[in-house]
Order: C-alpha cells, then structure tokens, then sequence
C-alpha cells in the first residue's frame, strides 16, 4: 500500500482504509492496519470513540459509571487485545475479591473464588461431591482452553487450532465433553452437578448470551464464561471501561492513525464492473473520502441495504439480510450508594459481578420472556439481572466509603411497526427500575435508603448513545445456532468479506459475535491484509 495522499487540485484524500465506527471492534481494526504501515482513518459518529466500551460521571458527582459494559473476562484472553500490549497505553486491569457471585434469598451464596479450591469447597458443602465435580470440569478445561479460544476467537474455519482442540479432546473428556459444550448449559449443569448453587453458576454464566438454557450452544457458554471467570477472572479496567477505549485511542495515534469523532457515514460508494463489485469511497455529510479498504464496526443490517444501497449488495448478502434476527433488548440501570450494598447474608469474598435470580427455572424464563412481548406481560415482577460491584472491583469508581452499581435486565426488542419510545417509555423504564431496586432490596434490606441517585438507560436511550445498540440489543445479533459460525451474520458467510472487494464486516455482526475481545476487527483487519497482499502481488506481475 502506499499510504495516504493528497491529489493536488482535487480535493480529494485518498487512504488506505478507512474504517466505520470507533467502536472496540473497529479500533482494534485499526490498530492492525496501521501496525502494517496502512495509512487509516477512522470515523465515528459519536462525539467520543468508543462504541459500548464507554464511562462517564452522569449519575451523580465523584462516581464512574460504565455506560454499556464493564467486566471483559474475554479480553484478557483474546490475541486480538493481547497483541496489541495495551497496558504500555495506560490499561490496568482490576480484580474484585472474587470474579462472580450469585445471592439467594436464604442466604446462601454460589460463588466463584479465584482459588478453584475455596470455590470448590464451597460448592460441596452445598452438594458432597459438586467440589471434586468443579476441579474435574476446570482440569478439563485447563486442558483445551488455549485452542479452543483460538478457535473461537479466530478466523472462520479455524483449522489450525481447531485441529489442535481435536488432539487435546481425548484428555478432556472426549465425546461427553464435546456433548456437553454443544449441548445445552441445563442439561450439563444436571448431569454434572447435583447441588443447586453449581448449576446456578454455570446457567447464569449461560444467561450472559440468548441462547436458551434447553438449547444446543448455550453449553459452550456456561463451561467458557464459568472456567473463565475461575481461571482469568472478570476483569475491569482502572477508571472506567473507556480507559480501554483510550488506550486503543492513545496506541493507534502514536502509529499515525487518525481519528475524527462526531462525523457520521452517511454512504459507502461502490464501483460496478460486470458481476464485480469494489468499494471506492466513503461519504459523510461534509465529503467524500476515498479509500481501497473500509472496514465496517456496525451491525449488519446498518452496513447491508443502508450504507451499501441495496442494487450494490451481492444477491446472497440481501436475500440473508431478510432473516436476520437481533438478540433482545436491554434496560440497564445505574445507582449511586452512599455505602455497600447492605446484604442480608454477607458473601464469603466481594464479588464484582452478581447474577440475580432465585432459582435455574427463573433464569430460564425470563430469558425465554426476554423474546417476546407478549410473554414478558405475564411475569413482569420474575426478572433475572447481572450487576455489578465496581468500587468493589476498583475503588477510583467512586469516593471512600461508597459503592458504583449497575444491573441490567434483558427484555424483548421492540416491535418495529412502532418506536421504542411507543414500547420503552419513560414510565415503563422507571417502573421497572423501581423492580431492579425491590430485587436488591429483598436480598439487601436498606439498599434504597443508599440510594443517591440512579439512572435507567432503555433501548431508545442506548441505541441513542450507540446506533449499533438497535432495540437495546448489545450482540450484534442472535447468538442462538442459526446465527454463528457459517451462519454469521447471513447463510454462507462466516467471514469478514462481503462479497463487495475491500470491503469488510468487523462489528460483532460478524463471527465470532458479541463481548469485548476485538475479534472481529482483528479477523477484518487479517482479511483485509491478506487480500492487500495478494493484490500487491498481482500488480506486480502485471506491471512486469
């Protein structure tokens, strides 16, 4: 490639990528291009980079809140993030006392211990003999983690360390392990563990995704997340999850990349020659920015049909675009505590992350309620909620003394014949904070009179904040069967290409979906190098 330049007379600046979106995703894509001398731009929409990977001090003065997520168990793991030593940038990463923590109304506890050992004495003494089942799962896991995340995590097929996973299968439990991690997180949690407060953790790790508990795949999400959090931890960065931002932001600056905040795309221009297609330029409000290369970090039904115009789009990507379907919404609320969370029954170590929800059967149906309006009318005080704990995690969140918490809860999407403002008025959201606060206040009596202030964040609100947020929903899409792998986001896809030359798909549309590992921009950016490579070549051996 030969970098950036500037056409006398014309106006006109040419990159050698430019990419859609200063997401996590897109960042990391970025930051592998201009690691290879590719002169990048990257624009954002936003006023600030950072897509769902964002903070900021709205809810009350001196507390740190983060806007969309918070812990990254997957980014401590992801050689796409690794690669990058984003702690030479300013990243710290910090631990609560324990990764993960699950309270119920008795008092008991399920939680998971840095030490696998405490966490497994913890376990027995709920079910004799669920210990010695935890340390078989995460020797196990111990076994196959390496290339089974590389497989996850990296391009689709992964031949290399899928083939690896394969060697090491064998050690690991072989074809019950393999039925466990395509079956469903239930039916693993039943046959593995006898006592309520294991397969608690392993369902709500599951919950994470929507895949629903009696599904195939949400096995391999309860074994992931749960030896993940075992093994890694749930991390956080110090300060605020955009400090992950800002290192990102920071690192890709110091290698002569740009970025221009609050400068929406408004098109990406396609040339037509015969059956091919290849992207020429971007368009914002203001110009036109051409470029061999655009990597996309926004949803697929955003960049397909909207960005691109629908007579640009290959016949398979438009015909697949009709199916695509988005994982449900999100309501999120932040509070402000003038102190702890006052727990009834105190845990045995401060966990950072908390899943809430009395029983297996509770998770299970509110995920279920989660993907449909009508449903979710018949149940509306049963809720299942992941929170968070981040003073506990890291004390710069908030002043000495006090507590940053935040609990989301997932609800349908909205119906698109409507508005989200129709389905998620200000009303309904507050009525259903005023249910995420009852929730503490059951398992933690005085947790209200703690309340200094609280914010509640819809899915109008957080589509607002982030427009690839659609209807709240923070995947990018399903993450049930139909949409991964081969499937994502359209049948036959898999891959960051789009059948459009140089231009590619690095949101969490695309495999391997959701969570912050950056996989997706990575896998964009490997793709776009690859092709940049070999288009190199043959214009060379044209030219000789």
């Amino acid at each position: 490639m030969e970098g950036r330049r500037d056409r006398p007379g014309a106006g006109v600046t040419t990159y050698d990528a430019v990419v859609v979106g200063a997401g996590h995703n897109g960042l990391v894509a970025a930051n592998h291009l201009a690691d290879a001398g590719w002169s990048v731009l990257v624009l954002e929409a936003q006023p600030e980079p950072g897509g769902a990977v964002r903070s900021d001090s709205e809810v009350h003065p001196g507390f740190v809140h983060d806007t969309f997520s918070s812990f990254h168990p997957m980014a401590l793991v992801s050689p796409a993030l690794r690669s990058l030593r984003l702690e030479e940038h300013g990243l710290v990463w910090r631990h609560a006392p324990a990764p993960l923590g699950h309270p119920l109304p008795d008092g008991r506890w399920a939680v998971i211990h840095p030490d696998r050992e405490r966490t497994a004495a913890g376990l027995d003494a709920d079910a004799p003999g669920d210990g010695e089942a935890w340390l078989h799962l995460c020797d196990q896991w111990d076994r196959i983690a390496e290339p089974m995340l590389e497989s996850l995590l990296g391009p689709f097929p992964p031949v290399r360390a899928g083939l690896r996973t394969l060697a090491r299968l064998p050690g690991a439990g072989g074809p019950a392990m393999v039925r466990d991690l395509l079956g469903s997180a239930r039916g693993l949690a039943e046959r593995r563990f006898r006592g309520e407060l294991a397969r608690l953790l392993l369902c709500g790790n599951a919950g994470h995704a929507d895949i629903p508990l009696g599904a195939p795949g949400s096995g391999v999400m309860a074994v992931m997340l749960s030896m993940l959090a075992q093994t890694s931890g749930f991390p956080s960065p110090e300060g605020g999850a955009g400090r992950l931002t800002d290192a990102l932001v920071h690192r890709l600056q110091s290698r002569g990349g740009e970025l221009r905040c609050g400068t929406e795309v408004v098109g990406i221009d396609v040339e037509r020659q015969g059956m091919r297609r290849r992207v020429r330029a971007v368009r914002t409000r203001e110009e036109r920015i051409a470029c061999r290369t655009v990597v996309a970090d926004v949803v697929a039904p955003q960049l397909f049909g909207r960005l691109v115009a629908p007579q640009d789009l290959p016949r398979r990507v438009a015909l697949g675009m009709g199916g695509f379907r988005f994982d449900p919404g999100t309501v999120k609320v932040d509070f402000a505590l003038s102190g702890p969370i006052p727990w009834a029954s105190p845990p045995p170590a401060a966990p950072g992350t908390l899943h809430l929800a009395d029983s297996v059967l509770e998770i299970q149906e509110a995920m279920a309620r989660a993907e449909s309006e009508a449903a979710y009318a018949l149940a509306p005080e049963r809720l299942f909620l992941l929170a968070g704990q981040m003073t506990t995690t890291d004390p710069t969140r908030s002043p000495a003394g006090t507590e940053s918490v935040w609990a989301y809860t997932h609800v349908p999407q909205p119906d698109r014949r409507t508005t989200a403002t129709d389905r998620w008025g200000r009303d309904r959201l507050e009525a259903l904070a005023d249910r995420v606060q009852e929730r503490f206040e059951r398992l933690a009596p005085g947790f209200g009179d703690r309340v200094l202030a609280r914010r509640v964040l819809g899915p109008r609100e957080l589509e607002a904040r982030d427009a690839n947020l659609v209807g709240g929903a923070v995947n990018g899409g399903t993450a049930q069967l139909g949409q991964q792998l081969v499937l994502r986001p359209v049948p036959g896809t898999g891959r960051p290409t789009t059948g459009i030359a140089g231009l590619y798909l690095g949101s969490a549309s695309a495999h391997p979906g959701g969570a912050v590992h950056g996989a997706a921009g990575h896998n964009a950016a490997r793709a776009a190098l690859a092709h940049g490579r070999s288009s190199s070549v043959a214009s060379q051996r044209v030219a000789s």
